[in-house]
């Protein structure tokens, strides 16, 4: 199993979409296969056990045909940074929390959009085929190979806004962000 973890600060919001879509990323390209990875999230300052923010969970429904309502939020805890193959963040911020929890982490942590940048220069042809396991692994790693190479415009370019107590759009926004972020990571999984 290849176990990703996604974070950002209440688990109600951005990691709970980020979720979501990458786990109906991995079926749609992947079908039976996609058993082969555990996607779940958690917060830096989770509010365990609350349900997906609504606007969030509608976002899901109504822009992606995804069901949210079974979703509880969980506290981010060091176990599952030691236990995941890919920690995936909302922020830099995020990231450094992350990190802070399991230094060692550092080369398999990354935020989202930043995973996506490092990705554009990774060529498909030198990933394993056949393993998914191993192609995934051999993912992080070109990935963690390319940081201060591929550098965004400014910083920030790296974060993911959070949409909390913001109208609908904002939410419909975040997840159209995720969704586009996470298309080559999806691609390049499936080879």
């Amino acid at each position: 199993m290849f176990r990703v973890l996604v974070v950002c600060t209440g688990n109600i919001c951005r990691s709970p979409m980020a979720e979501h879509l990458l786990r109906e990323g991995l079926r749609s390209r992947l079908g039976s296969e996609a058993d082969t990875f555990v996607v779940v999230s958690a917060g830096t300052f989770g509010l365990t056990d609350n349900a997906m923010e609504s606007f969030a969970a509608d976002t899901l429904r109504d822009q992606h045909g995804i069901d949210g309502t079974a979703f509880r939020a969980k506290a981010l805890a060091d176990f599952m940074v030691t236990g995941a193959d890919l920690v995936l963040t909302a922020t830099r911020d995020h990231r450094a929390a992350a990190v802070t929890l399991q230094p060692q982490a550092a080369r398999k942590t990354f935020t989202i959009r930043e995973f996506d940048r490092l990705l554009s220069v990774v060529d498909p042809a030198t990933l394993p085929t056949g393993d998914r396991e191993a192609r995934a692994h051999a993912l992080v790693a070109a990935a963690a190979s390319q940081r201060g190479l591929v550098r965004p415009d400014k910083p920030s370019d790296d974060d993911v806004t959070d949409p909390y107590r913001g109208p609908l759009a904002g939410y419909v926004s975040c997840a159209a962000l995720l969704h586009g972020a996470l298309q080559r990571p999806l691609d390049l999984l499936a080879g």
